[in-house]
């Protein structure tokens, strides 16, 4: 009798080693029209270019497939550190495009495409929309560029989210107003993800608890089950392919057949709906209590998911065997590195500490030492209202457990502050978890900090630690930005005249904006230059201005009064400046609508300019500003966020920097910042802001903008005023300089030169020593068809 395998021994006779990959410009042309016939069921007389778009995409898709597994087979069986990367958030952008750059195939699917339809694998992959799982351009890390790097530094890495139905919505721009309109992404499906039913996970909320001798009971909860998509992430040619995990919720009874049967059809599938909204959309507008509890659902949803996986695959393999399995949870820290990106997956810190507490029976002193060890925290915003702060009576309805577990580590929390501060009450509450005043609220950046052992900002001027980058890589190599002849503008130019019926002078300077719209992004400070400009000109219409196109764009969140009355003075600004005959083409205001990566592919290489006039010490760190400066964009911004790293890389004297710095405005918050003041100072700035109160921009509609202007005047937290006079000389130094091309082009140089600190992979390295303890790796894994 033959003596049985060993579990390994049966992992390589299924090893994919036989399966040869498309390498070469004949057989990525036989799999494209294989997958076209058999897969999508067309042939090329009927086939669309979505049609073309999944055929390529299943093929390259196929070269993937094979590394996948080797990667995951290696993994299992070295059993290193894995890093986990919990986001609400991700944002995969062109994954067609970013695929074939990292397995270098661009050039023969290419060429492939080509000679089979007389088509190129660009215009191939503008028929499919990019993945949109986040708020980008909302979101201020590129998550992207993150797993991205992950995979080419040989770190077993996992993403983790949400698989949103909808994700961020489509923005429409309707007479001026913006207008939201759901994404329907997965309409036609995802060529790139593959359900893992097996692994789904069941999610509890609601509930009471139950306290007895042998430990505590969550009991009588309603359940959502967590059903993973997983979506492959390739590392650059290096043969590693990592795995982001979304999770679907959904009911665990679908279709209630007994209500149906009665006439009860909307009771038939109520606990279905009411599930999947869950995964419906990113961020739903929280400004009732439905909304507040559907993303505190969310949030749980995500996490509670996530950690009965990590979990899994912790105790599954041990050194290649599922024979042994990892009982030892105390060396969970030593295996597992739980990355959090902002407050939103904080929940994890309570729930892992109900996990090892309540279901693995430790002490709370071994929870909380596993917990600590193994969580990490990046904070993205000191915003005091951006930090999120969940009311403790919607704690108490849906999470009654985690509520205790919560007051647990706040009561030892402070215990903790009252040996090192004896007396001080103020540091007490100040540093509690538990805000008291008024409503009773559960501050989540304070959990995340207790409850990590290591926090960093995404910015030098709020931590010392990391900052935020870009993946060189994808925007060198996909955006072209060594372009810097007239093609770019040219192109863009087309682009904009026929979206926009506005007629775009390419050797105009193309002055670009691009972030979402909120007061503290100072949008209104590049309004308040543009009426100052169009002033100006129509004041002096025979001098030689330096001519701009100024372009705006950027998502207001659907509840957000005041952005979207800032996107509507943007466009009644630009409907007076652009069919005013005397200003001409010498100024082109344009609201670049539902800003998204397709866009910015065509935006950031075509930019001469980039704003980046934030507040200084209000900007988390940003990657825009980065992605500008590679491309050959000089910056004008505040000393605030990643421009501070840019000035330094660069040399400030190559940025246009201008505008109080973070002293100036905490000493201007002692002192306070009167706005009267410098309006009843500044004459063009009592102009501009005299023509926006009076309807200039808003005929027949003279109150139309009473709000943007009382904010201005009487509540600006973001002292517009107080920069605007330093924001207009430096806008008239940059539009000298441009005149001198000799000049200009030294400085592009100097920053396309300084942008090697923002590499993503650099960052992550950093990450992974200092905070993971991990040590990224160069080296290549063996290639599907090499022998194992």
């Amino acid at each position: 009798m033959p003596k049985p395998l060993t579990d390994q021994e049966k992992r390589k006779q299924i090893s994919v080693r036989g399966l040869a990959g498309v390498e070469n410009v004949a057989d990525l042309k036989t799999n494209f029209n294989r997958h076209l016939h058999f897969t999508l069921v067309k042939d090329r007389n009927v086939a669309t270019k979505r049609d073309y778009y999944f055929a390529l995409a299943h093929t390259v898709r196929d070269h993937l497939v094979g590394r996948w597994i080797r990667t995951q087979q290696h993994y299992y069986e070295t059993d290193p550190k894995r890093v986990y990367y919990l986001s609400l958030e991700f944002y995969m952008g062109r994954t067609l495009q970013n695929t074939m750059v990292n397995l270098a195939l661009e050039n023969a699917c290419d060429e492939a495409t080509y000679q089979v339809r007389n088509v190129t694998t660009q215009n191939i992959a503008s028929k499919r929309s990019q993945t949109v799982l986040t708020r980008i351009p909302f979101a201020p890390l590129s998550i992207s560029c993150f797993l991205d790097s992950m995979a080419s530094l040989g770190l077993a890495a996992y993403g983790y989210g949400i698989r949103y139905e909808f994700g961020i919505f489509n923005q429409k721009i309707v007479n001026g107003w913006q207008i939201e309109e759901a994404d329907d992404w997965l309409r036609y499906g995802n060529p790139w993800e593959k359900a893992r039913p097996e692994y789904m996970r069941p999610v509890h909320f609601y509930g009471r608890v139950e306290h007895h001798p042998d430990g505590v009971k969550w009991v009588d909860t309603q359940v959502v089950l967590a059903l993973p998509y997983d979506t492959p992430v390739p590392g650059y040619r290096n043969n590693i392919v990592n795995t982001m995990r979304l999770w679907s919720a959904k009911a665990p009874c679908e279709f209630n057949l007994k209500d149906f049967n009665v006439g009860g059809y909307i009771q038939a599938v109520l606990d279905r709906n009411l599930a999947e909204n869950i995964s419906r959309v990113l961020y739903p507008n929280d400004n009732f209590f439905e909304g507040k509890e559907l993303r505190l659902k969310q949030e749980y949803f995500v996490v509670a998911a996530t950690l009965q996986d990590i979990i899994r695959r912790f105790k599954a393999s041990k050194f290649g065997s599922t024979e042994v399995v990892r009982m030892d949870l105390d060396k969970l820290p030593d295996k597992v590195a739980i990355q959090l990106n902002d407050t939103h997956p904080a929940m994890a810190i309570p729930e892992l500490m109900r996990i090892l507490v309540d279901e693995e029976k430790l002490t709370w002193e071994k929870a909380w030492d596993i917990t600590v060890r193994t969580c990490a925290y990046t904070n993205h915003t000191v915003l005091p209202e951006a930090l999120e702060r969940w009311p403790v009576d919607l704690f108490q309805n849906l999470l009654p457990r985690h509520l205790e577990i919560i007051y647990e580590i706040n009561r030892r929390h402070l215990e903790r502050i009252s040996s090192l501060y004896p007396g001080d009450s103020d540091r007490m509450r100040r540093m509690s978890l538990i805000e008291e005043g008024g409503q009773k609220k559960i501050n989540m950046a304070h959990l995340c900090i207790v409850g990590s052992h290591a926090v960093n900002g995404v910015a030098r001027i709020h931590s010392d630690i990391i900052k935020n980058t870009v993946d060189v890589k994808r925007h060198l190599l996909i955006c072209l930005c060594f372009n810097f002849s007239q093609e770019n503008k040219m192109k863009f130019a087309v682009h904009l005249e026929e979206h926009y019926k506005v007629k775009i002078n390419p050797n105009s300077m193309f002055d670009i904006q691009v972030k979402r719209i909120h007061e503290y992004k100072r949008q209104l400070l590049n309004c308040l230059h543009i009426i100052t400009f169009y002033n100006l000109i129509k004041k002096e219409p025979n001098k030689a201005w330096t001519p701009r196109t100024i372009m705006i764009g950027g998502k207001a969140a659907p509840g957000y009064h005041m952005a979207k009355m800032i996107i509507r003075l943007i466009t009644a600004i630009g409907e007076i400046v652009n069919n005013d005959p005397v200003v001409g083409d010498r100024l082109k205001v344009i609201f670049l609508e539902n800003y998204r990566v397709t866009l910015a592919e065509k935006a950031v290489p075509a930019a001469d300019l980039s704003e980046q006039i934030s507040t200084a010490g209000t900007e988390a760190s940003g990657t825009g500003n980065m992605k500008f400066m590679l491309n050959g964009a000089l910056t004008i911004g505040t000393m605030d966020g990643a421009n501070v790293e840019m000035a330094e890389e660069a040399g400030e004297n190559n940025l246009f920097i201008f505008g109080m710095r973070v002293d100036d405005v905490e000493a201007m918050d002692k002192k306070g910042y009167d706005a009267h003041e410098y309006y009843n100072r500044i004459p063009e700035l009592k102009q501009a802001i005299d023509q926006i109160s009076g309807g200039f921009f808003s005929p027949g509609q003279p109150d139309q903008f009473k709000d943007v202007v009382n904010m201005l005047m009487n509540h600006d937290r973001f002292k517009v005023f107080a920069d605007y006079e330093d924001y207009i000389k430096c806008q008239e130094k940059v539009s000298a300089l441009y005149k001198n091309s000799k000049e200009w082009t030294k400085m592009v140089i100097h920053n396309i030169a300084g942008c090697g600190k923002f590499s993503s992979d650099r960052t992550i390295s950093q990450y992974a020593r200092e905070i993971w303890g991990v040590e990224p790796s160069l080296e290549k894994i063996g290639a599907p068809d090499d022998p194992r």
